[in-house]
């Protein structure tokens, strides 16, 4: 079962836990269709699809029932028989009825991973002497999420989140060193991309692989990536560089997109707008986003039998799709679409840094 490889021959199954317990019977019933887009860029969402009327006492259910109370949590396991997977934990942020004359009404329930805490209001805040891993902490823990950080390793004398929601301000932090924020349940990492971690399952092409979209392309990579900084009071430049090589893991191929080009002749990426104190700073920085960009060599997306393990920020295996496309891949995003007629799919997009 831990590669999903005979789920077809299964019966897709789901289980939906409001506030730590089960829907009602009669709301399992009326339950048409449930979605899960997961993603590591934005907070996950989800969406529950409910017929909403009782035709025998001729009145409206679930529209105005307690358990769809805004903020109420939700955790949403699919998989087979009994062997179901946590696919999203979360709050409900919407309710969205539907009406229409001739038809029967329908409850759409919407809600959000809880990232989404981070992105209400706008908050103007310095922090001095700190690294960006303790500010992310220092900020999540106020919003009631357990922070799980790698160590940013260099400390700003001081940082300004000017007039942004946390949300816009951490990831612009993130984005700055190739760090990303991802979440499972109510812990929140702050972590570098994880491809070099070990593949969760294996997808082979006509078994638990319908279809696999890989797309190359070396217009985005470069051989070098430069931050360049000033410093006015001591007239003197400040240089951070990365450079073919340091791009991680190859998971399972043999050349990168940074050591690809090198036919095309030299390439450097220079970064100006970036402010910079220390040529740790310009380090750290040139080092992130020059991992970001060798990440970005290779992008797929593909289709596949309905596969609860299949979550972002995971590695999995790509097989019987030829030598040059096959191997690991890193997960960007998700799709999990579970109804009573077209049963459970799951569609993805990865990245891959080496062919």
């Amino acid at each position: 079962m831990s590669d999903y490889s005979r789920v077809q021959t299964l019966i897709p199954n789901i289980k939906i836990l409001i506030q730590g317990q089960k829907l009602p019977s009669k709301a399992d019933s009326d339950l048409v269709a449930v979605q899960v887009f997961e993603d590591i860029e934005v907070p996950s969402m989800f969406t529950l699809d409910f017929i909403t009327w009782d035709l025998s006492q001729g009145k409206f259910t679930w529209v105005d029932d307690d358990h769809f109370e805004v903020g109420n949590e939700v955790e949403i396991k699919m998989g087979y028989g009994n062997h179901l997977k946590t696919v999203i934990f979360g709050e409900i942020t919407g309710l969205e009825p539907e009406f229409y004359q001739g038809e029967t009404p329908r409850l759409i329930v919407r809600g959000h991973d809880l990232r989404h805490r981070l992105m209400r209001g706008s908050n103007t805040k310095s922090f001095t002497k700190m690294k960006d891993s303790d500010i992310f902490s220092q900020i999540v823990r106020a919003k009631s999420l357990t922070p799980k950080v790698k160590d940013s390793k260099v400390k700003h004398d001081y940082l300004l989140q000017h007039n942004q929601t946390d949300w816009d301000f951490l990831t612009s932090r993130a984005e700055r060193i190739g760090y990303e924020i991802v979440i499972d349940q109510k812990t929140i990492y702050f972590q570098p991309h994880q491809n070099e971690d070990q593949k969760v399952l294996t997808l082979t092409f006509n078994e638990n692989l319908r279809e696999f979209m890989p797309r190359l392309s070396s217009m985005n990579q470069v051989q070098k990536v430069e931050v360049r900084g000033w410093l006015p009071d001591k007239k003197k430049e400040i240089l951070g560089k990365a450079a073919a090589g340091k791009e991680g893991s190859k998971m399972g191929g043999k050349t990168t997109g940074p050591k690809a080009v090198k036919t095309f002749g030299d390439s450097t990426k220079t970064v100006v707008s970036q402010p910079v104190a220390t040529k740790a700073e310009a380090d750290e920085i040139a080092l992130g986003q020059f991992k970001d960009m060798a990440l970005a060599y290779i992008a797929a997306e593909g289709t596949c039998p309905g596969i609860p393990t299949l979550r972002v920020a995971k590695v999995v295996e790509i097989e019987a799709v030829g030598k040059r496309f096959g191997g690991s891949y890193y997960i960007t995003a998700t799709e999990h679409h579970y109804s009573k007629k077209f049963g459970y799919n799951t569609l993805f997009t990865a990245r891959r840094t080496a062919l």
